[in-house]
């Protein structure tokens, strides 16, 4: 049988492309099909102020650099930037606007249906789906109309909301950010379902990032002592900025969001209050439904694997949390992931 590819990788974000610069070091011919316009397109989609955590010299794949100060911290139009020119630089071949609707299997490989066709290949990496659905709660259809409400995903500027109040209902470091930046021309409430730990975006004139490198910590594998302390514990802040605002009493905390009916949200302490506005920073489900692969996914949907390789024989899988270290869903974990898996498929072809 003849194939499209040697490989097959769904999704051009930061996982894919490393995987096909990983591959291509290997002499294995990968395609990659993303439903993006242009590779980085998913970064170019976040809010406007977005800025990483993580510093330039973190915030890059194998084998090229992201300029400007290394200690500074990369926009989210400068990494989209960066991933088109890294897909460009190596040649990498990227299918843009190609959304993938089933993966299946075909005789001994596997064949990626989408609307303008079918693309087969012997192996295919999964590099796509891990934050592909918006959360959001239950009761939020049950909010009248005239309350606006975004989920972060939708979320590009203040412009989009009234000058009323504003709650943010999610206290990681997406709902920091924008909960910051709202704060500027209006009053904002923070909910948080959990207590919040707050670090510093620079230590000792270096990135709390590169203190975390350097002792180890992005590196830890998630079943080693320090991995599952770390799993245990919700990421902490980065950045100092929203507990200055709320000493200021810009922005008031509250507990988790619990209810909603009419024009009122109500607080896991039984207070309740009226928003002009609402932002769901309440994450993402992964979305691995287009996976029609028996054995590729466990009964509540999600991957089956061991650091990224399947027990469907061919299959793979990259861009995880956790999927092998704290770092695996950063971009500076990327490039460690995916030469594991691309070490593992080059033995297996």
């Amino acid at each position: 049988m003849s194939w499209d590819a040697q490989v097959l990788i769904i999704g051009g974000g930061q996982a894919g492309l490393a995987c096909a610069q990983a591959l291509a070091k290997l002499g294995i011919e990968a395609l990659v099909l993303d439903a993006g316009a242009e590779s980085g397109a998913s970064w170019r989609s976040r809010y406007d102020s977005l800025r990483l955590f993580t510093p330039r010299r973190l915030s890059a794949l194998p084998g090229l650099a992201l300029p400007g100060d290394p200690e500074g911290f990369p926009g989210k139009d400068e990494l989209a930037d960066y991933l088109l020119r890294y897909a460009r630089h190596f040649g990498l071949s990227v299918r843009s606007g190609t959304r993938v609707d089933r993966l299946i299997r075909r005789g001994a490989g596997f064949a990626a249906v989408t609307p303008e066709g079918v693309y087969t290949a012997r192996i295919a990496i999964a590099a796509g789906g891990a934050f592909g659905r918006p959360r959001l709660p239950d009761f939020a259809p049950a909010l009248a109309p005239r309350i606006v409400q975004l989920h972060s995903a939708a979320y590009r500027s203040p412009v989009q909301l009234p000058l009323g109040p504003v709650l943010v209902a999610g206290s990681g470091n997406s709902g920091a950010q924008i909960a910051a930046e709202l704060a500027a021309d209006r009053p904002v409430l923070l909910a948080s379902r959990h207590a919040v730990r707050f670090l510093p975006l620079t230590l000792l004139g270096r990135s709390t990032f590169g203190w975390m490198n350097t002792l180890g910590l992005l590196s830890a594998p998630r079943e080693s002592a320090v991995g599952r302390v770390m799993r245990r514990q919700p990421d902490p802040i980065f950045g100092l900025e929203l507990q200055g605002l709320s000493r200021q009493g810009r922005v008031r905390w509250k507990p988790g969001v619990t209810g909603a009916a009419g024009d009122r949200v109500r607080f896991a302490d039984g207070s309740e209050e009226q928003p002009a506005a609402v932002v769901w920073a309440t994450g993402f489900l992964p979305d691995y439904g287009w996976i029609d692969v028996e054995g590729a996914r466990d009964g509540q949907g999600l991957p089956l694997h061991k650091r990224g390789v399947s027990p469907v024989e061919g299959l793979y899988y990259a861009g995880l949390p956790w999927q092998h270290t704290r770092s695996s869903a950063l971009i500076c974990g990327a490039g460690r992931d995916a030469a594991y898996l691309a070490e593992h498929i080059a033995a297996r072809l």
